[in-house]
C-alpha cells in the first residue's frame, strides 16, 4: 500500500479539516473519533507519511517511533482510563477493515469493551 498525501488524516494534519483534539505533540496528533465506537474513541496519529503499522517501524526515525509512542501514553493518561481499562487498535489492510491509509491506534474505552474478538 503506498501513501497517498490526500487521506483524510493527512489533510487533518495540515489543518485543511478541522477536529477535536485531545492531545499534540511533534510527533503525534490525537483526536476524538467523529464516528466513536466506545464512550471514549481517539484517534492517535503520527505525522510522518506512514501506511501502518510495519511500514512505521521500518521506515520512521527512533525518535519518530519512541516520540509517537510516548504520545499514545500521553493521551491514554490524559484520557484517565488506566484504572478502568482501555482498548488500543491499529487496522491494517483489507481484512482488517483498515479504512484511512494513514497508520493511527485507535484509544478505545470508557465502558466495558467486551471480548476482544466474537
Amino acid at each position: 500500500m503506498s501513501y497517498d498525501p490526500s487521506n483524510i488524516f493527512a489533510k487533518i494534519l495540515r489543518g485543511e479539516i478541522p477536529c477535536k483534539k485531545a492531545y499534540e505533540d511533534d510527533f503525534a496528533l490525537a483526536i476524538y473519533d467523529i464516528n466513536p465506537r466506545a464512550p471514549l474513541h481517539i484517534l492517535v496519529i503520527p505525522k510522518g507519511p506512514y501506511t501502518s503499522c510495519d511500514d512505521f517501524v521500518s521506515n520512521a526515525t527512533d525518535e519518530e517511533i519512541v516520540g509517537f509512542y510516548r504520545a499514545v501514553g500521553k493521551t491514554i493518561n490524559a484520557a484517565d482510563v488506566i484504572s478502568t481499562g482501555y482498548r488500543l487498535i491499529s487496522n491494517t489492510g483489507v481484512n482488517a477493515h483498515q479504512e484511512v491509509p494513514h497508520y493511527h491506534v485507535h484509544l478505545v474505552g470508557g465502558a466495558d469493551l467486551g471480548k476482544m474478538m466474537p
